[in-house]
Order: structure tokens, then C-alpha cells, then sequence
């Protein structure tokens, strides 16, 4: 991790994780982005966690969520800042990852299953995820034979493009997705947001607090490489997944993916 470079505090932008999930905190920013995205009417929001690490995981790490916050109708959002393009479909199973996560998260808060809450993930993309160039695409489950049919599981996937060219959305969001890109308009929702970018930089405190979580980052950036290379050996080794397991504190199914990503790990094991 040597090559590891923390990028000082006066120069962090709306892109970069920490200050997004800075600014996402402030309920009166959080609550427009999702009302101009979604068009809707929102009364109240609730943050579940700003940058929280599920409970329910596949692994020891859990994954943590940029902004997660559910409103008074009870919709739960999930909102993410995506700065890099996954190769092939990464991003479209990262999805599908967090919407697994997300949802034994509210079954391990006591829900059963078919009161699940409504969810919604959101990628902001500072590239086209999809190269169809629109600025919004929405996913919803529906049926191959009849489109018209919906599965009604209450599950949607959003992503912002922000080098769209096509398409219908909310001004101040298009303007949002320019600032993201580095353009700064005169549009009020992203003033406030600049404003407060540069509000909070002056604030002495915030900045020790981005580096105590950067070094943090980089602790756990070391410590998963540790874990990794503890692992493949004993998945090299022929020995049953369960077992495995068990010595580790990872779940099968963390096994089984580390297993088809690492060749490394992949003799014979079953």
C-alpha cells in the first residue's frame, strides 16, 4: 500500500467519497437530490446510517453504504458515488449486491419478508454505465413476455449519467450531474451545495476527521490484502468449503466468489 495517496483535504470535490457522504448528511441537500430525481414530495428523511456497514454480510468486512436513509412513507435509498466504470457488467451485480445486503439488513431488523420496505439505489456515474447515452436509466423487474407486467417487489436501480445527452430531467439535477464533471452553474440547489462544500473546509475539524477516516481506509486496505492471503493457501489446499468457513469467519458463498476472481485459488477446490 505504499503507492496509497491521500488526497489533501482543499482539494476534495463533490466526487470524492468522503465529502460526498459530508454533504449527503445534511438532510435539507439529501432530501432535494431525492425529490428532483424521483419527482416526488418527500416530508421527512431519516438516516439509517451515513456510510453504514450492514450488519448482515457475506463476509466479516460488510459493505458500507454511501448514503442510506429511508423517508416518512418508509422507502429506503440507498445513494452511491460511482467514480470508476467496473469492467463488463460489475456494476449491474453491484447492484444486485447491495439490494441483497440492504435487504437482509431490514429482515434482520425484524420485518418479515413480505413487508419488506421499498428500495431504491442510486448511482451517480461520472460515466456512461450503460453507452446508450441518456442521463437517467431505471430499472425496474418486469416480464419478459408482457413488459407491461411488473413483478411489484418494490425494487428499483437508478443511475445518473452525468455525460448524458438524452432524455427528460429535473434542471437542477442536470446541472448537479455538470458539477459533478467539474462545471459549477448558477443553478440555487448547486450554489448550495458548492457553498457548503466550501463551508465545511473551513471547518479545522471536519479536515481531521477525513484524514483519521482516510488512514482508517488504508488500515483496512492492508488488513483485506492480509485476509486475502491468508485464504487462498487454504482454498489452494482442496479443503471443504464449510471448513474453510469456520477457520476464516467468511461465509461459503464470500468463498466460492474469491475462489472464481483469483486463479491463484482455483485447484480443484470445490
Amino acid at each position: 500500500m505504499s503507492g496509497y495517496r491521500i488526497k489533501p483535504w482543499e482539494e476534495l470535490t463533490i466526487r470524492d467519497d468522503y465529502m460526498f457522504k459530508l454533504i449527503m448528511s445534511r438532510k435539507r441537500i439529501c432530501k432535494q437530490m431525492l425529490e428532483r430525481i424521483l419527482h416526488i414530495e418527500i416530508e421527512d428523511i431519516h438516516y439509517l446510517e451515513t456510510e453504514k456497514s450492514v450488519s448482515v454480510r457475506y463476509h466479516s468486512k460488510g459493505v458500507r453504504l454511501d448514503v442510506y436513509v429511508k423517508d416518512d412513507a418508509g422507502t429506503v435509498y440507498n445513494i452511491e458515488m460511482q467514480v470508476r466504470k467496473p469492467e463488463g457488467d460489475g456494476l449491474s451485480k453491484r447492484t444486485r449486491y447491495y439490494q441483497s445486503m440492504m435487504d437482509a439488513d431490514l429482515l434482520a431488523s425484524g420485518a418479515d419478508y413480505d413487508s419488506l420496505n421499498p428500495t431504491i439505489i442510486i448511482f451517480i456515474c461520472p460515466f456512461d454505465p450503460f453507452d446508450t447515452g441518456r442521463y437517467l436509466y431505471t430499472f425496474e423487474n418486469r416480464c419478459v413476455e408482457d413488459t407491461d407486467l411488473r413483478l411489484q417487489d418494490d425494487a428499483r436501480k437508478i443511475f445518473l449519467n452525468t455525460k448524458g445527452t438524452i432524455g427528460e430531467i429535473d434542471s437542477s439535477i442536470k446541472a448537479f450531474l455538470q458539477y459533478v464533471d467539474g462545471v459549477l452553474t448558477a443553478d440555487r440547489f448547486v450554489q448550495e451545495i458548492d457553498e457548503e462544500i466550501q463551508k465545511v473546509k473551513m471547518i479545522e475539524g471536519e479536515a481531521v476527521g477525513y484524514m483519521t477516516y482516510e488512514m482508517k481506509m488504508k488500515e483496512e486496505r492492508k488488513e483485506g490484502m492480509r485476509d486475502v492471503l491468508h485464504i487462498i493457501p487454504l482454498l489452494g489446499k482442496n479443503l471443504p468449503l464449510e471448513e474453510i468457513a469456520k477457520k476464516t469467519g467468511c461465509t461459503i458463498e464470500y468463498l466460492r466468489q474469491l475462489k472464481a476472481v483469483i486463479p491463484a485459488a482455483n485447484n480443484g477446490v470445490s
